[in-house]
């Protein structure tokens, strides 16, 4: 069944025009950009003492806004109580960006909440781009959150700066605006890859089925034509021995050989080829499974790496709530760990971590600078112990193993030291105190 888009707003084709039209212009846009029929040419903003609001936005910024900077899952929680015909459960994903885009355009009630809302998920992000005095130093701000993936929060806090500018707002909009494009490039570019060699990989094999099918008609034709040269042979041999003139026989005899190895050189050569076309299809296959190789292997350390920004965002969701006086890991109630190995940065922030989650945080570098004679006694202290297996040394790794048999601790690996995979484990470990957040698409599904 085909979405619909929301009843206040109409699909229209959305033409090639320039960067600053579709940001501050009257021009056609998309269904959920579509200009307002109340709009009224807006006058070039200037700098003011307050950040904007949504309300002061041009009405073409409110869907890349909303669909950028805020989860469909917050959008879920906001919009049904404005638009009581929007089912919160069944809803899908666009119908709730389209109502969420309409209340903002319309001013309908609600639009404030939406507006408070990507101020308190965005808090700290506008905080750092507070201090920038003019467009250039937010322009730098903005390539900076670019370059680190920070986007959503930097993209509402640009768009809202009392100093920002029409070309600065252009600029962010074609930079949102090219993300999409990008990533689904790069995603369709390796299927078509691997599209084309498996066609490849099909059509060789085709061919040498073919060439086979081939080979073994030329090879019964080669045997039919062999067992009538053969029967003239024959026939000749009792005619040499009836007649005197042997003469003609012996040329008959040299001209039905030439034939025979004229024959015979052409089945080699179909052969040949045969095999060289085998050589190639087994080539193809050894190429395609390499392929698919590689697929499954990226496949799988995109999963572990979505999994880890899953258990940051929901850390940060934890920590965020209630006026950010949350913390980010679950409460840990006194736990003692121990963590070996890992890099002296992250280190750092993990003890700061759990120690404002209420644990204590044992921290050894498995024999690099400390003594390996005191790793044993740091293990004896702790109830669980953490060691990320990209960064510690074997002989480390036997002796948490040794001495968590004989102590009875728990011990846990973890795929890298970065502390998204700690916050990961810890959030398995303690589940009952985690914030549920489910996932959710940020994926706009016009603009991306």
């Amino acid at each position: 069944m085909p979405i619909l888009p929301a009843p206040h707003l109409a699909l229209r084709p959305n033409p090639l025009l320039s960067t600053a039209t579709m940001l501050f212009g009257h021009g056609p846009g998309d269904a959920c950009c579509a200009e307002h029929p109340a709009q009224v040419a807006q006058p070039v903003p200037v700098a003011r003492p307050r950040r904007s609001t949504l309300a002061d936005l041009d009405l073409h910024l409110h869907c890349s806004i909303i669909g950028t900077c805020l989860s469909t899952g917050e959008l879920r929680k906001l919009v049904p109580r404005f638009q009581p015909l929007i089912d919160r459960q069944h809803a899908s994903d666009l119908d709730i960006h389209h109502a969420a885009v309409g209340i903002c355009c319309d001013r309908s009630p609600g639009w404030k909440d939406i507006n408070k809302a990507l101020d308190t998920r965005h808090l700290l992000v506008i905080k750092r781009f507070k201090a920038a005095p003019d467009e250039a130093a937010l322009l730098a701000l903005w390539s900076q959150a670019m370059a680190s993936g920070e986007v959503p929060g930097a993209y509402w806090a640009l768009m809202t700066h009392p100093c920002v500018t029409p070309d600065a707002r252009a600029t962010a909009f074609g930079d949102v605006h090219m993300l999409s494009h990008l990533v689904g490039a790069a995603n369709r570019a390796d299927i078509r890859r691997l599209v084309a060699l498996e066609a490849e990989a099909d059509e060789l094999r085709q061919q040498n089925e073919r060439q086979q099918e081939r080979l073994r008609e030329q090879a019964l034709r080669h045997g039919a034509a062999t067992r009538r040269l053969e029967d003239e042979v024959r026939a000749l041999r009792v005619q040499c021995r009836q007649q005197a003139d042997t003469a003609e026989l012996e040329a008959q005899l040299a001209q039905a050989r030439g034939e025979l190895a004229a024959s015979a050189s052409r089945v080699a050569l179909h052969l040949a080829r045969g095999d060289e076309a085998e050589r190639k299809r087994t080539a193809s296959d050894a190429l395609v499974a390499t392929l698919q190789g590689e697929l499954a292997r990226v496949g799988a350390q995109a999963s572990a790496a979505l999994a880890d920004a899953l258990a940051v965002e929901r850390a940060l969701t934890a920590a965020l709530a209630n006026d950010g006086s949350g913390t980010t890991l679950p409460p840990l109630a006194g736990q003692c760990i121990a963590y070996i190995g890992g890099r002296p940065g992250a280190v750092a922030t993990l003890v700061r971590l759990v120690a404002d989650a209420g644990g204590q945080l044992l921290v050894h570098d498995g024999g690099i600078e400390e003594r390996q004679g005191t790793l044993v006694s740091t293990l004896a202290r702790a109830q669980t112990v953490v060691f990320p297996v990209d960064c510690i040394s074997h002989a480390a790794m036997h002796t948490i193993k040794r001495s968590c048999e004989q102590t009875g601790a728990r011990y846990h690996p973890v795929r890298s030291a970065s502390v998204a995979s700690m916050i990961l484990l810890l959030q398995r470990l303690f589940p009952q105190a985690t914030m549920a957040t489910p996932p959710s698409s940020r994926f706009c599904l016009r603009h991306g």
